[in-house]
């Protein structure tokens, strides 16, 4: 009975763990893609040039930017290079358009990330 019991403590402290603490980081990558607003994309699929304007206003009031990689879909959520900052003018500037941004690449609790490092 106490050799169940001390086992089932540690599966759950292995499944929880396994859950909870993964974050696989830093990995310097550069991606390409279409730079988006994550609300509008999320909700309505919006993205595009015909679609620029209202990003570029839904990231200025606080909703964060994102990365649509090109070939595979995937959805990066931007972040700035160091901590209590913004993120770079560039990104403004290529909302709603085609971007190559290089950062570090983070995934957690199944979403994301990337640090923009440069814009272009």
């Amino acid at each position: 009975m106490r050799k169940t019991m001390i086992l089932g403590v540690l599966a759950s402290f292995l499944i929880v763990t396994s859950v909870v603490l993964p974050v696989y980081a830093a990995e310097t990558m550069t991606v390409k893609g279409e730079v988006i607003d994550t609300y509008c994309y999320a909700l309505m699929g919006a993205k595009g040039e015909s679609h620029r304007q209202c990003a570029i206003d839904c990231v200025k009031a606080g909703i964060p930017a994102g990365l649509l990689e090109e070939k595979t879909g995937k959805v990066y959520v931007l972040l700035p290079n160091k901590d209590k900052t913004g993120l770079p003018k560039g990104v403004i500037d290529k909302m709603g358009r085609m971007a190559t941004v290089t950062g570090k690449a983070y995934t957690t609790g199944g979403s994301n990330f990337l640090t923009v490092e440069s814009i272009k």
